[in-house]
């Protein structure tokens, strides 16, 4: 079934905005705007702000531009018009409604991708100059509910869902036990010092999928890795805070995360398939705190994975015997450069293989990543409106043999499997851990 376009539902009523734009006076605006155009910004928005013509050659790239019949309004530079430069322009002068509707834009409007950079003569960055936008709106006050939420849970427990210490410990156990099932022998050893690998995971693993961890579990054992995972606070890699805003507690979670890591006197700390998380311990969350490279080596689970097979450490025992395509999260290619390392697994583990176009690092963003998805209900007709061209990319692999999807990342894999459902396009969407662990070869 050929991609069609939807128009997006009336948004539901956001409390977190509404709310926090009651509590605003222009004086506060303007004083906010000002400390972090002073205090938090400095040379790099000057450069960007200086370099900018206005030439719109950044438009082609954005998927909301694509989706929306080329609306200007959905442009990367009218995304920056209608926020930051207003802000600028007015010298922080502006009105409450103006921060609603510049959150808005900043929050379910882009993805901080980074396709529009490629597409910039000058390389500006404007997912950068969304976040600054991001970071006004949340020093306001001013954040849609179900993400901010989110955020608090960060805060108080240190990890994306509530998760309390008892119920991680617990899900470890209970996936041990059930993978104990399939390999007598096999453990998922915590707190285990000296390890060669700390793993770390994202929250809605323990909560939704612990068959993720499971299937690490049996990678890990099946490869004779030297690993562990953490019992107390500091397991968790994901990052909602990095896309509120709130760079403080940004830095709370990427400081313990790092510390239980040093405690554990691991070599390294590998990633699950997460794009934002590694986005945020790699380049984001270590840079607020001031390094310039993460204190303990960070590896993402596909040069992970890559690196298992390529020195013989797992072997395949049959192949995956359906057609793939792969989606390239923008975190992992555009940001971590692992597209080739994707693509010589997907080889290694499948009978079939076909590209989308375009791909790797020119791939469109699944429209589920930079918080958007994590921006709730009120947004989600919005969302799947505006990657109807994720939708035609799909089908046109589709239409070449693929049925299965592959997307190393979670935000990807929620995303796409939206716009699977809502275009009825009929795909199956795996992570790359699933296609490994259906092939690799396993003890009898």
């Amino acid at each position: 079934m050929a991609a069609e376009s939807v128009k997006p539902k009336d948004k539901m009523l956001d409390e977190g905005l509404e709310r926090g734009v009651a509590n605003l006076t222009e004086e506060k605006i303007e004083k906010t705007i000002q400390r972090v155009i002073t205090a938090e910004t400095g040379a790099r928005l000057k450069a960007y702000v200086d370099t900018c013509v206005h030439c719109g050659l950044c438009s082609d790239a954005c998927h909301y531009f694509l989706s929306h019949d080329r609306d200007p309004r959905y442009s990367p530079v009218g995304k920056v018009k209608q926020t930051l430069w207003e802000m600028l322009k007015q010298r922080g002068k502006v009105s409450p409604e103006f921060i609603k509707q510049a959150r808005l834009v900043a929050s379910t409007e882009c993805n901080l991708c980074k396709r529009c950079a490629m597409y910039c003569p000058f390389g500006i960055d404007i997912a950068y100059l969304m976040l600054v936008v991001r970071r006004i709106c949340h020093l306001l006050g001013v954040t849609p509910l179900y993400i901010q939420e989110t955020a608090h849970s960060h805060a108080a427990t240190l990890n994306q869902m509530w998760v309390k210490d008892d119920e991680w410990i617990d899900t470890l156990q209970w996936q041990e036990e059930e993978a104990q099932a399939e390999i007598p022998t096999l453990r998922i050893p915590l707190e285990k010092e000296g390890a060669d690998i700390m793993y770390s995971v994202i929250g809605p693993e323990p909560k939704f999928q612990a068959q993720l961890i499971y299937q690490a579990a049996v990678i890990m054992h099946v490869a004779g890795v030297n690993w562990t995972l953490p019992a107390t606070p500091g397991w968790d890699n994901s990052d909602m805070a990095m896309f509120t805003g709130d760079n403080e507690i940004m830095g709370r979670l990427k400081r313990a995360h790092f510390e239980t890591a040093a405690r554990l006197r691991v070599k390294r700390i590998v990633m699950g398939e997460c794009g934002h998380a590694f986005r945020s311990v790699y380049d984001v969350g270590n840079r607020w705190l001031g390094w310039r490279m993460p204190p303990v080596p960070i590896v993402h689970a596909v040069d992970f994975y890559h690196e298992l097979l390529t020195q013989g450490r797992i072997r395949i025992a049959r192949k995956f015997p359906q057609t793939v395509t792969i989606q390239d999260p923008c975190n992992v290619v555009r940001g971590g450069g692992l597209h080739e390392k994707a693509r010589e697994l997907i080889h290694r583990l499948c009978e079939g293989f076909v590209e989308m176009v375009p791909n790797r690092e020119h791939n469109y963003c699944c429209c589920a990543g930079g918080g958007v998805i994590n921006c709730g209900p009120p947004y989600k007709a919005q969302r799947i409106a505006s990657n109807r061209v994720k939708a035609e990319q799909l089908f046109a692999a589709k239409a070449r043999g693929a049925t299965v999807v592959i997307t190393p990342c979670h935000n990807c894999h929620h995303g796409i499997e939206d716009i699977n459902h809502h275009y009825e396009l009929g795909l199956e969407v795996k992570f790359l851990g699933d296609i490994l662990y259906d092939a690799m070869e396993k003890p009898s």
